[in-house]
């Protein structure tokens, strides 16, 4: 990401934790059955290979958390005094980067979770921003109180 001259950071916003705590949750749970499956299979294997069963295992979880940490962390929302840049990395290897121009901005729409939205843990969802053109241009989920963006996103366009 690269700022234009006279281009100022106003806000970044990350996506909501809740969505990323249960996502870590599903990936623990997937590898329980190996787990249990080596506490099954223990008494087939020596001590040493019982040791490198669950290390291997033990650090191919910890990869995999940190991986999905890092993919969670680098994904952001800037907004600048003149745009709107979304950074989605799909991979570490893969990032998409999109840009609007406040001025070009026509709509602004926010999906939430109904009133589940009033407890903070839960205060999460979509905004949508769309220009001049009949396709919506950015598309920015899981984003933290996204009501909170969108009025935020309209004050910078006012002034």
């Amino acid at each position: 990401m690269h700022l234009r001259e006279g281009e100022k950071i106003l806000k970044v916003y990350r996506h909501h934790p809740t969505p990323f705590v249960y996502k870590i949750f599903k990936l623990v749970l997937l590898f329980v059955p190996f787990y249990l499956l080596l506490i099954l299979a223990g008494g087939n294997l020596s001590g040493r290979g019982y040791f490198w069963s669950y290390f291997l295992l033990s650090v191919l979880l910890i990869i995999v958390l940190t991986y999905s940490a890092l993919v969670y962390w680098l994904d952001k929302l800037v907004i600048t005094n003149q745009r709107i840049i979304y950074i989605n990395w799909k991979y570490l290897t893969v990032k998409h980067e999109s840009d609007l121009e406040l001025g070009k901005i026509e709509d602004i729409q926010t999906q939430e979770n109904g009133f589940w939205a009033h407890f903070r843990i839960f205060d999460y969802g979509t905004l949508n921003l769309a220009t001049a053109s009949s396709y919506t241009a950015l598309v920015f989920t899981e984003a933290p109180d996204p009501e909170h963006i969108r009025q935020f996103i309209n004050h910078i366009m006012q002034q």
